[in-house]
């Protein structure tokens, strides 16, 4: 009888101690669990970088190319106009005004066929070239064909040479030699917040590097991303190194938290511990008999299944039932491969199997496809976790089913959309600045052009007046600039950069749009009627873009008025001062707008006119959104349209 009541004695006792050890362990638990809370936030802010690192990459590379490219095209005009008749008194204003606007253009020199300078800029260039340059030159000559050099050290600093040749009939007569400076290019083509967080550099074949810029020097551990920048520079790489800038605050505070919430658990572990000691005999049988219940119950939308060590299972819950399309009494008791297993993946699903069985099951869970009963798959995250019963025994794995199907298609057509959706951003983009040079650089052009006429008329004549002369090519010098700060302008809004907000008066800058098509109203017959507050409104904008805005409208007006009576036509602009904001109102007397065209009116490429590309009032409403406003359409009473736009009022 001793010997008989000594058992449960000993078998409470041994509970105790059992007890005892919860606290140690239950800590290890904790620690193990927010190590590797910390371990995926390290490893997710990794990847976030270098993703980030790759995009910014990509966006330097495309720049760098795309200034490039646009010099290029530059070239190939003028080599045209060369071939066309040009001579070099003429063309040294062009090849002035291109090194001016290109700065990463070093110099430009025209060589005629027997490799003598005809003009160049700057002035003082010698013929003396390296060989590598020399080469290039005698292979455009031979293909014909726009060749870009080696890099090699031009003038002191590292560059390549784009050689265009020149013919007079079908003859060769000579090549312009177009000089790049590697740090031209970077200086002034990559924006100050790429060089806040990267070095750019271009490195040689060999991983030499030859021109950089940065703003910080860079850890030499940190990350960095390579892009072949071939062509135009043969041979060359373009390497985007990101600064090191993470700091240990994120490390250091979690390493805290762990600290802080183990001494915590620990000491109220160990608070509970003897009133858990006391309680531990009476609860035993109650907690043997509801631990398996406890952890298998019921889920109304995950799914719960247990396996033993064999892999057998030994429960499953109705929601799982539900999933896969078996009822309780046909899964309870079947060993692998389960019926709800896909076939064709079946190798995988039994490493996976396996990898549970052995206790390395992920735990963050894993993905795998299952297969209803009718035959339909779908998507499902598994996560497993060690089965323990009330007296610490490892009975075998619980594992929750979830199903993702929806999930994943979701995901899968938001991935499918911003790639749709990125794509026209680009696209957009490019646009925008093609149609909007296209655009905007005709109206400087044409004046530059008539002003040359005119006074090339006037030397013919031999009627040289001095202060007239004088004053026609400071018209041309005008157009030209103007010209220069349109391309400026378009490239820094495509690459991104601020545009140069000031106080603008909207009388004034009216006034000189009016300037620009004053011979397209007076050929058209068109009657101009402004209406300006008092006064005269301050906006704050960038004078260029908005410029381009009143262009663009204005000359929607004029072609709307083609078929108007001479006698009616009359292009209204008024002004309204609000307390912040000045609204501008353009007004035509044609035929308006149909109701389909109204409702595409702003939508890009959507156009009434035949040659029309449909994305300049596209690239308006960019304009004037950007400028914190807003354009719209309304139709004139007696007919017609109004197009009007905001802009915030300047205060000082």
């Amino acid at each position: 009888m001793a010997t008989a009541g000594l058992q449960p004695r000993a078998s409470r006792l041994w509970y105790a101690q059992a007890i005892g050890i919860l606290p140690a362990a239950t800590m290890v638990l904790v620690i193990a669990a927010l190590a590797a809370l910390l371990w995926f936030l390290d490893r997710g802010e990794r990847e976030e970088q270098r993703a980030s690192l790759i995009n910014d990459s990509l966006w330097v590379e495309q720049a760098l190319h795309f200034a490039v490219q646009s010099d290029a095209d530059d070239i190939s005009r003028l080599a045209s106009d060369i071939r066309q008749g040009l001579t070099p008194e003429q063309a040294r204003p062009r090849l002035e005004l291109m090194l001016r606007n290109s700065p990463e253009i070093a110099s430009i020199v025209w060589y005629d066929g027997n490799r003598t300078i005809v003009a160049a800029v700057p002035g003082g260039v010698s013929g003396a070239a390296p060989d590598a340059t020399r080469l290039a030159r005698q292979m455009a000559l031979q293909s014909g064909q726009t060749v870009y050099s080696q890099t090699t050290a031009i003038g002191g600093h590292y560059g390549f040479e784009l050689a265009a040749p020149l013919y007079k009939g079908m003859q060769p007569a000579g090549v312009l030699a177009v000089t790049f400076s590697l740090e031209g290019l970077l200086s002034n083509h990559i924006p100050w917040w790429v060089a806040q967080k990267y070095q750019v550099a271009f490195a040689d074949s060999g991983g030499a590097v030859l021109d950089s810029r940065t703003a910080v020097a860079p850890n030499p551990e940190a990350a960095s991303h390579a892009i072949a920048f071939d062509p135009p520079g043969n041979g060359l790489t373009l390497t985007v190194t990101r600064f090191d800038s993470r700091t240990n605050l994120t490390a250091n505070a979690l390493v805290a938290t762990i600290i802080a919430v183990s001494l915590l658990a620990l000491a109220s572990l160990f608070i509970t511990r003897r009133h858990m000691i006391r309680r531990g005999v009476a609860e035993h049988a109650l907690q043997e008999e509801h631990a398996l219940r406890k952890a298998m119950e019921e889920s109304l939308t995950v799914g719960m299944r247990a396996r033993d060590h064999s892999g057998k299972i030994i429960y499953v819950n109705q929601a799982f039932c539900r999933m896969v399309g078996w009822p309780a009494e046909e899964l309870v008791g079947c060993a692998p491969p389960m019926p709800y297993w896909l076939p064709e993946d079946m190798e995988r699903t039994l490493e996976l199997h396996q990898l549970v069985l052995d206790g390395k099951a992920p735990p963050e869970g894993f993905e795998i496809k299952f297969q209803r009963r009718g035959g339909e798959r779908f998507d499902a995250l598994v996560y497993e976790a060690p089965l323990i019963d009330s007296e610490g025994h490892h009975r075998g794995w619980m594992g929750s089913v979830v199903d993702i199907t929806d999930r994943k298609r979701i995901e899968e057509l938001s991935r499918q959309q911003t790639e749709k959706l990125s794509q026209t951003a680009r696209l957009v983009t490019m646009g925008e600045m093609a149609s909007t040079l296209a655009h905007e650089l005709n109206q400087p052009l044409a004046a530059i052009s008539s002003y040359a006429t005119g006074s090339m008329k006037w030397l013919e004549k031999g009627k040289v007046n001095r202060d007239e002369l004088l004053e026609v090519f400071a018209k041309l010098s005008a157009q030209a600039q103007r010209a220069g700060q349109i391309i400026r302008r378009v490239r820094e809004f495509v690459r991104k950069s601020e545009p140069h907000f000031a106080a603008v008066n909207m009388e004034e800058l009216v006034s000189g749009t009016l300037e620009f098509v004053a011979p397209e109203l007076r050929a058209q017959g068109i009657a101009v009627e402004r209406q300006a507050g008092k006064p005269a409104p301050q906006c704050l904008g960038d004078r260029i873009l908005l410029e381009q805005v009143l262009l663009n409208l204005i000359r929607n007006a004029i072609e709307a008025m083609a078929q108007t009576p001479k006698r009616s036509r009359k292009l209204s602009i008024a002004h309204r001062l609000g307390e912040s904001e000045v609204t501008t109102l353009i007004s035509d007397r044609g035929p308006g707008l149909d109701a389909q065209m109204k409702e595409k009116l702003f939508v890009p490429f959507a156009t009434t006119k035949a040659e029309g590309m449909g994305m300049g009032l596209n690239i308006c409403r960019t304009i004037i959104e950007l400028h914190r406003g807003r354009l719209w359409f309304e139709d004139r009473p007696g007919g017609g349209s109004v197009f009007a736009f905001t802009i915030p009022v300047h205060t000082k």
